[in-house]
């Protein structure tokens, strides 16, 4: 299916003319000054526009020049601008913004060329102040512009550089400027990267739908139908930082399971603890700093279990269970065999101590088991196979296990749908591995032996940013 670019942006701009405008944009047409567009753009890298917005207020209060900028400190910097993701890291490049701009005579450059040189600014950033602050041709790919694109099959890319490339040669320089803003609005109401709202989209009979799951809506003949999702957040205090509750009411799943939340009770915000239409449920390890794994439940459950009773497992926090009447969900944090394969023993021990536990579960009703297992199963669930053989994650050891485990009849339900390779749900921070795609799908939810009728569908959520994992989700009926 080929879409008409041009009817096609025309009738997104209309869907969304009355959805809010960009903070960027907005900020541009409110004060056309580059220099708090470009400040701007900077703070909202990983950041709710909210956040941006109330963040810039405080800092154009104090600062709304380069002169005013140099007279903060990087401590001053800090507070002005928490809590927008990485603010230590912005404060640092705004610090050096104005030594920076002293060699293009203390003014914004126009160039993308030139905006690269400065702290904090990537291709992203650099195009969005040409064509938002100068009103120059210049194509800003950000998240939803690299997603939307490739959905539509208008390009066929890996990364947001290689959209914004194929962009230049083949859509038509008038649409340049606004495309940014028509897609980003276009996917936070409608396309969203979790769930898209493909049932309420105005160009839904002629989206190819590219790598898609639409939100399921629930009809009358299948009112019981839930959406679990499995996240490690790799740090969920971090993680609240760059707009989690907001990304959790977004979501709007039935239960949510994260794991490696890496804190303790009395280290968690009230506002964490208590998000609308979710009730909370937290195991920590005894280590501070260090594992642990939480629920968050719309329906609250008949009861929770935390641990499976042994000990040596517990004291880390990894398993913690909600039960329900017709099932039970077992969110997990797999122990990692760690450098040199020191922990292999203990996480295999883990794994059987776990296996025995969910048999006794699956004996009274149905058992879904989501999260970081951290193994690959098959070599197609990692980049480089070979390359990892001997790395933990990939051990002979931990693959047999997961043979034995799904022989022994437990269900991998992203495989129930989906059989090709090159679908991950970790990437390494390390050497631009997720821009590269080069990941491991190391993230699960399995069900028991007699409950794969019930399993609706299941899949992958890469575009949803915020840690080095990305959430899964399945849609589950208890009631078939």
């Amino acid at each position: 299916m080929t879409i008409d670019i041009e009817t096609v942006l025309e009738t997104v701009k209309q869907e969304v003319k009355d959805k809010p405008v960009p903070v960027v944009d907005l900020i541009a047409v409110q004060t056309e000054d580059p220099f708090k567009v470009l400040v701007a753009t900077i703070l909202s890298a990983r950041t709710k526009d909210e956040t941006t917005a109330a963040a810039s207020k405080r800092l154009f209060k104090q600062a709304e020049n380069v002169e005013q900028l140099q007279t903060l400190s990087v401590e001053q910097l800090e507070k002005l601008i928490y809590p927008v993701g990485f603010f230590r890291n912005k404060a640092k490049f705004l610090a050096k913004l104005p030594a920076a701009l002293k060699k293009y005579g203390n003014r914004v450059p126009d160039t993308i060329e030139e905006l690269v040189t400065l702290p904090g600014v990537g291709r992203k950033t650099a195009n969005l102040v040409v064509s938002t602050a100068f009103k120059k041709p210049a194509i800003c790919v950000d998240t939803h512009v690299h997603r939307i694109m490739n959905i539509w099959q208008y390009v066929t890319t890996k990364t947001p550089l290689e959209t914004e490339m194929a962009l230049r040669k083949k859509l038509p320089q008038r649409h340049w400027i606004s495309v940014n803003s028509i897609l980003v609005a276009f996917g936070q109401s409608i396309c969203r990267p979790v769930s898209p709202h493909c049932d309420q989209c105005p160009i839904n009979k002629v989206c190819p739908q590219h790598n898609v799951s639409p939100r399921k809506v629930k009809m009358s003949n299948n009112t019981n139908a839930l959406n679990f999702m499995s996240w490690n957040v790799n740090g969920v205090r971090a993680i609240e930082k760059k707009g989690f509750i907001q990304q959790l009411k977004d979501f709007d799943v039935d239960i949510l399971g994260i794991q490696e939340t890496k804190a303790q009770p009395d280290q968690l915000s009230d506002q964490l603890k208590n998000i609308e239409g979710y009730t909370s449920y937290w195991f920590s390890a005894e280590k501070k700093g260090y594992s642990g794994v939480a629920l968050f439940c719309k329906q609250e459950p008949l009861k929770v279990h935390y641990g499976i009773g042994i000990e040596q497992f517990d004291s880390e926090g990894r398993v913690i269970t909600a039960e329900y009447e017709d099932y039970y969900l077992v969110n997990v944090y797999f122990p990692n065999s760690g450098a040199g394969l020191k922990r292999l023993d203990y996480k295999l021990d883990f794994n059987r101590s776990l296996h025995d536990y969910l048999n006794q579960l699956a004996e009274k009703k149905s058992v879904v088991l989501c999260g970081d297992y951290n193994v690959a199963h098959t070599e197609i669930d990692l980049k480089n196979p070979k390359a990892n053989v001997k790395n933990a994650g990939f051990t002979p050891e931990e693959r047999s296990w997961m043979d034995e485990f799904i022989d022994s009849g437990y269900v991998d339900t992203f495989r129930m749908f989906n059989q090709e390779p090159g679908h991950y749900t970790w990437w390494s921070y390390r050497f631009n591995a997720r821009a590269k795609d080069i990941g491991w799908r190391i993230d699960y939810f399995c069900v028991d032996p007699k409950s794969k009728a019930k399993v609706v569908d299941s899949y992958i959520l890469k575009d949803v940013m915020g840690s080095d994992h990305c959430p899964i989700q399945m849609v589950f009926d208890p009631a078939k």
